[in-house]
């Protein structure tokens, strides 16, 4: 456990320093955007943290689905907690993408957010599902019934995942494609592109990093519960 502790430690620093050097050259090292429909070609640098924020977010949903679906099968506590994570971090990358989205949509569009958008409504919905098992874990007593519950409210957001991921290209409206600029090979400028591979790099790692720790904190709590419980049975009896 030592190890893995010190290996999420490392890991979270070094995912944290890639995020804060894409930061870095967003500003001093990406182009501005050549293309006409962009209308803020400034504003669009956040995408750099919007993106990454984005995908690993849906990693992060990912594991929420392995744990919910461990928990149905098996019944064992490290698929709880590994559900428990995922739940975590959904909501932490997912607030990441609706607070950094309506940043740009504001000076791109003239308003944060479009009601009309089926990506948009349907990752904001993903993110509430996130933020109510979260809250819901932490204020309803634990047992059986709670985790089923959840588990199951977990699933159904899982579900909104490739609607989320599929609506910028079959039902496109507000939202930009996944093309930012114009190019023949790749669809992004090449320094663009760089800063995009190192956010989502640094951002991947950040997460894994976050996982372990994560999972290691729910799993010595259980851990301390079971301690806490042996030690008042042997009080009362």
């Amino acid at each position: 456990m030592v190890s893995m502790r010190n290996s999420g430690w490392a890991m979270t620093c070094v995912g944290g320093a890639g995020v804060l050097l894409t930061a870095v050259m967003s500003y001093t090292y990406a182009p501005l955007v050549q293309s006409p429909p962009f209308r803020s070609p400034e504003a669009y640098r956040i995408l750099f943290w919007h993106v990454p924020f984005a995908w690993t977010s849906f990693l992060a949903f990912c594991l929420l689905f392995v744990g919910a679906i461990a928990w149905f099968l098996k019944r064992k506590e490290w698929g709880w907690n590994l559900f428990s994570t995922g739940s975590d971090l959904g909501l932490l990358f997912g607030l990441g993408v609706v607070i950094s989205g309506p940043i740009w949509g504001s000076a791109e569009w003239g308003v944060p957010w479009d009601w009309g958008d089926l990506r948009l409504n349907t990752f904001g919905l993903l993110t509430a599902v996130a933020l109510f098992i979260v809250l819901s874990r932490r204020s309803q007593p634990d047992g059986m019934d709670t985790r089923d519950t959840l588990s199951t409210i977990g699933l159904f957001g899982f579900s909104l995942v490739p609607i989320t991921a599929i609506a910028t290209t079959v039902y496109q409206k507000r939202h930009p494609s996944v093309v930012i600029t114009q190019s023949d090979e790749t669809g992004l400028d090449p320094k663009m592109l760089q800063v995009l591979i190192i956010g989502i790099c640094s951002f991947w790692i950040l997460m894994i990093g976050l996982s372990i720790l994560t999972f290691l904190s729910y799993k010595l709590e259980y851990k301390l519960k079971n301690l806490l419980m042996s030690i008042d049975d042997e009080v009362v009896h």
